[in-house]
């Protein structure tokens, strides 16, 4: 059964902003909440994404890992 959930104490311009947002999408504000917050909750948390990298592993010690990102850099001035 789905929930309602309360937000309070949102500022009146980002209030304006999801209002104004939500017409450009032809949804009414409830909507257009809703919709960003499924986008926010489908992607994966700060340590998911971690985890994940962890369980692959790295090919390259840290600081060589570093040296070649910034030896690319480097290379696109």
């Amino acid at each position: 059964m789905p929930k309602m959930l309360q937000v309070r104490h949102v500022p009146d311009e980002l209030h304006a902003v999801l209002r104004e947002r939500a017409a450009e999408s032809g949804l009414s504000l409830s909507e257009f909440v809703l919709r960003e917050l499924q986008a926010v909750a489908a992607r994966p948390s700060k340590a998911q994404v971690l985890a994940r990298a962890a369980r692959r592993g790295g090919r390259l010690p840290f600081d060589e890992a570093v040296a070649a990102v910034d030896a690319g850099r480097e290379g696109r001035t």
